[in-house]
């Protein structure tokens, strides 16, 4: 019997798999529990139709991330930071300063964990590298000053 299942179900597959299990296991266990719906023609069509718009939903995003990486390669954003001598700062700058400079010069919103850098304890110029989408990233600049 062909069923389509409506949840991840351990050793048997993921939510929208349609899969071929025994009619009992069907009847008396998927069904009931609402893991799994018959897999009729109508509903083979409807999950086709759902795994398209879901690939198109991620080529999108796919897109947008690699649009957003292109336009970001190369950048330099400022940090400034109360100074020390010698050119120490007090306490340091992380990932969520670097996520609010972004915000601040390129009306950008990523999120602090997507930036991965060093905790930086001075001043100068350093690397950050931005994981915008699996397999797609970028390396900026974080220019730290002194205020």
């Amino acid at each position: 019997m062909e069923v389509v299942l409506t949840q991840d179900v351990k050793s048997l597959g993921k939510k929208g798999d349609i899969v071929k299990v025994n009619e009992g296991y069907a009847r008396n266990f998927l069904i009931p529990k609402g893991l799994a719906v018959v897999a009729t023609e109508g509903v083979k069509t409807q999950i086709k139709q759902q795994k398209k718009a879901e690939e198109k939903r991620e080529e999108q995003k796919r897109a947008e991330a690699q649009a957003l990486a292109n336009k970001l390669k190369g950048q330099s954003v400022t940090v400034k930071a109360k100074a020390g001598e010698k050119g120490r700062i007090f306490g340091s700058i992380t990932a969520g300063d670097v996520a609010d400079a972004l915000n601040k010069q390129f009306n950008l919103d990523i999120d602090k964990k997507k930036i991965q850098m060093d905790a930086v304890k001075e001043l100068g110029t350093f690397e950050a590298k931005i994981k915008l989408y699996p397999e797609i990233s970028t390396e900026i600049k974080v220019v730290v000053t002194a205020e």
